[in-house]
């Protein structure tokens, strides 16, 4: 009988939520058309997907493609990347709950979102304020409470909390960051979009006995990583 009350709860619980959350169909059709068809696997990626409310960092006016499979508009000329990327990405990384993961490019808030529910701590860097104060905002009301958000050039990392355990880049250099690669503990990946032009590759590095092995893995398209007076890395 106390099996039964069990599964009741957690049945009554699932329906509570779907009826508090108008998108909550639309996510979990996302999770297997969008992801688990092409191939994500990882079934904690899948669940911070399905559990991460993406409309909440999407601005008002596009609310209603929150889940749609491409990237969007937010301010400052920025996006919000198609979820199958940050899936990608996010997958790559291999994460552990102990893990200190370092993000450049916080944008919307979503991809730190998702990686705070698949390790310790998130370390994210925005060039552009606003959208650091309108993430951290967002942060707050979801009660994201173990990502920290700084203002800051992302190229340059964040050494006083360094070394981490994974960095994710979310705009593209020309070159792979040498502070970056400083910052990456031993053993610790970095997946990042690499190129100048408007088709970028995403590159997976590694750091073994303090050498750094990379490889190609997508070609992929981010908005170019800037420095503090506009200007291209």
């Amino acid at each position: 009988m106390r099996f039964l009350f069990l599964i009741f709860g957690l049945i009554t619980a699932v329906e509570c939520s779907s009826q508090n959350d108008a998108f909550f169909n639309e996510r979990r059709k996302m999770v297997e058309v969008q992801l688990k068809n092409r191939g994500i696997k990882n079934e904690s990626v899948l669940d911070a997907f399905r559990e991460v409310q993406r409309h909440e960092f999407v601005l008002p006016e596009y609310m209603k493609w929150a889940y749609a499979d491409g990237p969007l508009p937010i301010n400052e000329g920025q996006t919000i990347s198609q979820p199958y990327v940050v899936a990608y990405m996010t997958e790559a990384l291999e994460l552990q709950r102990t893990d200190r993961v370092l993000e450049i490019g916080t944008g919307s808030g979503y991809q730190a979102a998702i990686l705070s529910q698949l390790c310790d701590s998130v370390f994210t860097i925005e060039l552009f304020e606003e959208l650091s104060k309108s993430a951290t905002e967002v942060f707050r009301k979801l009660e994201y409470n173990n990502i920290y958000s700084k203002v800051g050039d992302g190229y340059l990392g964040w050494p006083e909390k360094a070394p981490f355990d994974a960095i994710i880049v979310t705009c593209s250099p020309s070159h792979v960051p040498e502070p970056l690669q400083e910052q990456l503990a031993e053993g610790g990946r970095m997946i990042i979009p690499v190129g100048a032009g408007n088709i970028q590759k995403l590159v997976l590095l590694q750091k073994k006995k303090g050498k750094i092995r990379k490889k190609d893995v997508l070609p992929v398209r981010f908005v170019p990583m800037l420095d503090e007076r506009g200007e291209k890395y």
